[in-house]
């Protein structure tokens, strides 16, 4: 039973982690950059793939979709922990969500900034402990 509700709050620090990504994606300027002559020029560049997006469409798609599959990983973990207890002696699941969960915490380490690998972090031990509770069942 600990083992699921570790499962649950790793998945509900991807939920709250990726809900607030998409807000301040959205909804609120957190990810513009201070130099107002770098936003501009980002509404006006182009990707070598193709002139049919600007790198500022680019960057906040980018952004949203990182959103929104940190929260369907959350969310589907969560679901799963609640509703389907036997998906959580699926090694290869509970792997996959692990190994998953290592690459976040790497590119959060390498990439962006301490709140978001602190919050990975939590949530990789939370599935980590999980996951050797499971396996000593």
């Amino acid at each position: 039973m600990i083992a699921a509700y570790l499962w649950q709050l790793g998945s509900l620090i991807f939920v709250v982690l990726g809900s607030l990504h998409l807000f301040y994606t959205l909804l609120a300027n957190k990810f513009a950059s201070r130099s107002e002559a770098l936003n501009e020029s980002m509404k006006n560049a182009h990707p070598v793939l193709t002139r049919q997006t600007t790198m500022w469409k680019a960057w906040i798609g980018f952004n949203a979709s990182h959103s929104s599959g940190a929260i369907f990983i959350g969310v589907m973990n969560f679901y799963v922990a609640l509703i389907y207890k036997e998906v959580l002696h699926d090694y290869a699941f509970l792997l996959f969500t692990i190994l998953t969960t290592i690459f976040y915490l790497w590119l959060a380490k390498k990439y962006w900034f301490k709140i978001p690998f602190r919050g990975i972090l939590i949530a990789l031990i939370c599935f980590l402990v999980s996951f050797v509770l499971i396996l000593v069942e």
